[in-house]
Order: structure tokens, then sequence, then C-alpha cells
């Protein structure tokens, strides 16, 4: 299950540039345009969500719960289908599409991270982004008033959070499959 989860570890941390990628990007253009926001927001979900079912599937046979990783990346997929097919959606609809998708995929990461608790060290760092992307969707349906420029900063410095975390935990596998390759094979 290690080697599995090791030798995609560029995965995860494809996931985590592409997040810091997206949250730079919020943070640079704070002006931006609800419409850009939009297919901003999408096409980020639609690639995540991509990698998420490469991860999900890659695991099938290996890892009981490879299930987690495929259904956030489904969720993933058909949320960012969905706010390209609907770009004029008011800043509500699309507050609240976000805010689903967080807390879901925040729940799918962290029951992906209990199932791996045994398998891998640094768990927590999966846990502690699914706590995350639940606490950033609590926080704009809690908040849905926020303008635009607060919602472009926060989705920004979560994106950034997220993907800190992913990279850091992609490096942690990295090193775990180094670690295992170099230990002797004992002969029986």
């Amino acid at each position: 299950m290690i080697t599995m989860l090791s030798r995609n570890w560029w995965v995860l941390a494809l996931r985590g540039v592409l997040a810091i990628i997206f949250g730079i990007l919020a943070f640079v253009w704070p002006e931006i345009t609800l419409l850009t926001l939009i297919y901003l927001f999408g096409a980020y979900v639609l690639v995540d969500g991509i990698f998420a079912v490469i991860s999900g599937i890659s695991s099938y046979g290996s890892n009981e719960r490879w299930w987690a990783a495929l259904l956030e990346g489904i969720l993933g997929i058909v949320v960012g289908v969905l706010t390209f097919i609907w770009p004029i959606t008011t800043g509500l609809v699309l507050l609240y599409f976000i805010a689903a998708w967080a807390v879901l995929s925040g729940i799918f990461e962290i029951v992906a991270a209990i199932q791996l608790r045994r398998a891998i060290t640094g768990e927590w760092l999966m846990i502690l982004s699914g706590i995350a992307s639940i606490a950033f969707g609590v926080l704009l349906v809690i908040f849905p008033g926020a303008g635009a420029l607060g919602l472009t900063w926060l989705i920004g410095a979560y994106a950034i959070f997220f993907g800190i975390l992913f990279i850091v935990l992609a490096f942690r596998l990295r090193g775990m499959g180094r670690e295992a390759e170099m230990e002797p094979v004992s002969r029986a």
C-alpha cells in the first residue's frame, strides 16, 4: 500500500501546486469579476477532481477505501462542469456551490485519512486539510454577504493553505517510498 501511495505522490503534489497557483491568482487580481471567478473556480475544481479520480483509481486493489478519493474527484468534476454550464449564476449560488464542494470534499478527505492512518505517517495533514475544507465551506454559508473582494481573498487563502498541506503530504509519501525501497529485503 505504501508503495502505491508513494509511487503516486506526484498527484498530490500537483494538486497542491494547482491549488497554490489558483490562490495566488485570486490575490493578484482582487478586482476579478464574478464571471472570471466562476471560470477560475470551475477550472480548478474540474482539474482537482480529475486528479482525485486518478488517485482513487490508481489505488484500487491496494487500498480498501479507494472509493473516497474517487467520490471526491467525481464531486469535483460534477461541480466544475455545473459551474461552466451556468456561468451567469448569481454570486450567492456560486457561493453555495463552493461551500457544498468544500464541505463534502473535506468529509471525504477526513474519511480517506482515517482509513490510511495505519498505512502512512502524517495522515494528520490530510485530516487538517479536510477540516480546513469543512471550515471554509461553513464560513461561506455563515457569511454570504461578504463582498466579491472578500470572497476572492478567502478562496485564495484557502487554496494556498490546502495546496501547501497537500505538497507537504506528497513529499512525505515520496520520502516513505524511498525509505521502503532502501530497506533490505529479508531472505528466508
